[in-house]
């Protein structure tokens, strides 16, 4: 194995795994929701009365930020991930995970971040599910195709 190591940025991951931190117990707290887009974006399909702005604003945040942050810091504290996958690829990794947040009643960061620090026995197994598929996904794309 070896680390690429011009896009190896522990500590930018490890600000913004501390963010993240921040803001699920913010969400949990003030709004008594668990932060998980899979759960954010499915209450967008059948939307109660007043619910969907804030799921809006939730989600136009999420597509604003890269931009916000390239105006922000300085252009060596941003880089653009490397995707080393065609459309097809990304689009089927997609589905996959859509599928997936179905069939797991959750994402990965509704189980992995709120659901662990909930200590939910449900949020365990799924975390540790997903984390395995993971590995066994890349062990097969790195060493068997």
């Amino acid at each position: 194995m070896q680390i690429d190591w011009n896009h190896f940025t522990p500590w930018m991951s490890l600000a913004g795994g501390i963010l993240l931190g921040i803001a699920s117990a913010m969400f949990i707290l003030v709004n008594g929701r668990i932060l998980g887009i899979s759960g954010i974006v499915g209450g967008l399909l059948a939307p109660k009365v007043r619910d969907a702005s804030w799921r809006i604003a939730f989600l136009l945040g999420l597509f604003v930020s890269p931009l916000a942050a390239r105006l922000l810091f300085p252009s060596d504290w941003i880089s653009t991930p490397r995707i080393d996958a065609g459309w097809g690829a990304v689009v089927a990794a997609g589905l996959m995970v859509g599928l997936g947040t179905r069939y797991g009643a959750g994402c990965t960061s509704g189980h992995g971040v709120c659901g662990l620090s909930r200590l939910s026995p449900r949020s365990l197994v799924a975390t540790l599910s997903f984390m395995a598929a993971g590995f066994a996904m890349v062990f097969v794309m790195r060493h068997v195709i």
